[in-house]
């Protein structure tokens, strides 16, 4: 049963692949791409804003979400999910393809750029409601651009986001319910 489903994840996987590679990929796109997964490299674009949140006293404690998301989110995909998968890259499999990006060293399932960037942009839609469509629309970019390289398959990419969302919900729910604000109050009270 397993090696029937896993037949037909890599049929799935392999199929929208082709698609983008024979109806999406284009001299310009090949250009911009690399740039998009670029801002999604270790959350460079999502750092960044959480960094000038946390300037403005206003905005610290969600940009501190951010960040605590972002490495939440990295110790569940990168380091718990992907060394236990394993699951070889597209772009190991095929010398065929044309990548405009360095051959990345780790494994594919979960996407951690889309993990990160779905992670960070959910949980700055929860507090900046009115800016929803902005931070979903990079994180489906940079999603997109990890399928376009060929750096992932799609079922790597819908994990990403998956577990990204769930992470910065969780997350949101902890410090919306004050569950880290007890635990130090109570460690103090010892």
């Amino acid at each position: 049963m397993y090696f029937n489903i896993g037949k037909r994840i890599d049929k799935f996987d392999n199929y929208i692949l082709f698609i983008i590679k024979k109806y999406v990929h284009n001299r310009y796109l090949d250009i911009i791409m690399p740039i998009v997964t670029l801002t999604g490299n270790i959350g460079t674009i999502w750092f960044i804003i959480a960094i000038f949140l946390i300037f403005d006293k206003t905005y610290r404690l969600i940009g501190n979400s951010i960040i605590l998301t972002l490495f939440i989110g990295t110790i569940v995909g990168e380091g718990i999910i992907k060394h236990t998968v394993r699951r070889t890259r597209p772009c190991n499999k095929s010398f065929e393809v044309n990548r405009h990006t360095p051959k990345p060293i780790s494994y594919s399932f979960p996407s951690g750029h889309t993990l990160s960037s779905f992670a960070a942009a959910e949980m700055l839609s929860l507090y900046f409601v009115q800016y929803r469509l902005l931070f979903m629309s990079i994180a489906f970019l940079i999603a997109l651009s990890r399928l376009y390289l060929y750096v992932h398959y799609p079922t790597d990419v819908i994990a990403g986001f998956a577990i990204g969302v769930l992470c910065s919900k969780i997350i949101f729910f902890i410090l919306q319910e004050g569950y880290v604000q007890r635990f130090f109050i109570f460690k103090n009270l010892i």
